[in-house]
């Protein structure tokens, strides 16, 4: 559930908006979950893609998707890249005026399970690890559950936190015995033994990945909206032109820690699962609208709520 203490911050929301906590809207800090759908951001960074239209972009990683949330909504963050199901949450649940404003990938998510597991059916009475239990990737993993046969009460749901957390979970923890992972905790996890079920693609379309703001935000920076997302398209571009692998694959060893082999893998794994020029993939988010529709009750939205593709469609102009 979402934990917003509103009463708390409410003298900080007045006191001070978001486009009023920074003179210099040059400087923004992005909240993204760890991962390699990260890429084109670091590949911005390092090429100098934001400084050159005079950004400087900080990237924090959140340990869950309530301080991803939360950062969002209170002004900490001025730019969020998660699953586009966190801005429908904050949308519909929290009254937060959001706007989805860039695609990204897929979510390349797989079912890891403990090894014992033959078959999804072996789940029932067992425990699943989640970020959060009303979050997209959760839902990717009911849905998965219910087409084997398992409803919700079936089987326990304890939320963890962000894929990192998840997978240690359930290597120091056999109780745990599935989670939704991707590259590169879904390649440590095989090679620590746990075994790789399914991907989410058997679900169809997906919307995974996407970055979204304030709107209010978003009225009062357009500009620096549009050189952010310039920048990252340029990242993408770059990091997916095959002529860069080897830098490419540098750089996830860098930014997140890994041995080259595994960096290797989750780029070459992934590399065919992003959204081109980070377009919106509309399918894909009619479908994880249904998917909360599906577990959390009432009728699906249109994506078109939450969209404001304007600061998109100047940036593809502007490259």
């Amino acid at each position: 559930m979402l934990k917003y203490l509103f009463a708390a911050t409410a003298a900080f929301v007045l006191a001070a908006s978001p486009q009023q906590a920074r003179s210099d809207n040059s400087k923004l800090t992005v909240i993204v979950f760890p991962g390699v759908q990260n890429l084109p951001i670091f590949a911005a960074q390092a090429k100098g893609f934001y400084v050159r239209r005079g950004l400087d972009v900080e990237i924090k990683f959140t340990p869950n998707s309530d301080e991803l949330r939360n950062g969002l909504a209170e002004g900490r963050y001025q730019i969020a890249h998660s699953a586009v199901d966190n801005a429908f949450a904050l949308k519909d649940k929290a009254n937060v005026d959001i706007a989805v404003v860039l695609g990204g990938d897929n979510s390349f998510n797989h079912l890891v399970v403990q090894p014992e597991i033959q078959s999804l059916a072996d789940v029932k009475g067992k425990t699943v690890a989640v970020d959060a239990v009303d979050t997209a990737y959760a839902f990717q993993l009911y849905e998965m559950l219910r087409q084997k046969g398992l409803n919700k009460g079936d089987y326990e749901v304890k939320p963890i936190g962000g894929t990192g957390s998840r997978l240690e979970a359930m290597t120091k923890d056999k109780t745990m015995v599935g989670a939704m992972l991707n590259p590169p905790f879904s390649i440590r996890a095989e090679k620590a033994g746990l075994k790789d079920m399914t991907a989410a693609a058997a679900l169809g379309a997906y919307q995974g990945t996407s970055a979204f703001v304030l709107r209010s935000w978003a009225g009062a920076n357009a500009d620096t909206l549009v050189k952010y997302l310039e920048a990252y398209i340029e990242g993408l571009r770059w990091s997916f032109d095959a002529k860069n692998r080897a830098e490419a694959v540098s750089l996830l060893v860098e930014r997140l820690k890994l041995p080259e082999d595994i960096a290797a893998l989750s780029y070459d794994s992934t590399k065919s699962d992003f959204n081109r020029d980070g377009a919106i993939d509309m399918d894909g988010m009619r479908n994880v609208l249904k998917l909360r529709a599906q577990f959390e009750g009432g009728t699906p939205a249109t994506p078109e709520k939450y969209l404001d593709l304007s600061y998109y469609q100047k940036a593809r102009a502007g490259l």
